[in-house]
């Protein structure tokens, strides 16, 4: 028996904005049926005309989608409960592509922090011997008495 597929969902997959689960399901589903693959034709079809629902405007538009500034926040464990659960909701129940990708891009850069925090100061400490040879504003340069 066929899955059960609604419009916002195949328009949604069709802008591979599904979860990956329910992608394959889709796709799966495509693959084996004539009349779902008609159905995705119209609907685009329709879209490329200017048919928009309001839950398409708002899956495009990505308007619940958070900030990286907010993911962020999210991995420092900064935020309050409520946003907490929001943000988990969106990523876990909702299974946002791409709220989970910028969060997965997040961690791999705090995986490297420590790395590039050391380079930052390798190079800072390598260049302050230089430093030293500046003149200093209050005094007289060398070789000057006054």
């Amino acid at each position: 028996m066929p899955a059960d597929f609604t419009d916002d969902e195949l328009l949604a997959y069709a802008d591979e904005a599904l979860p990956t689960e329910r992608m394959a399901a889709v796709e799966a589903e495509l693959r084996r049926s004539e009349n779902l693959r008609q159905r995705l034709g119209g609907l685009l079809g329709q879209r490329d005309q200017g048919v928009h629902s309001v839950g398409e405007v708002w899956r495009r538009a990505r308007l619940t989608c958070l900030t990286r500034q907010q993911l962020g926040n999210y991995l420092l464990g900064v935020l309050d409960s409520e946003w907490t659960d929001f943000v988990e909701f969106h990523l876990q129940t909702v299974g946002c592509r791409f709220c989970n990708a910028n969060l997965d891009d997040l961690k791999r850069t705090a995986a490297t922090a420590p790395e590039t925090q050391q380079r930052r100061q390798k190079y800072f400490q390598s260049s302050v011997g230089g430093l030293h040879n500046l003149p200093d504003a209050n005094r007289p340069p060398q070789g000057h008495d006054r």
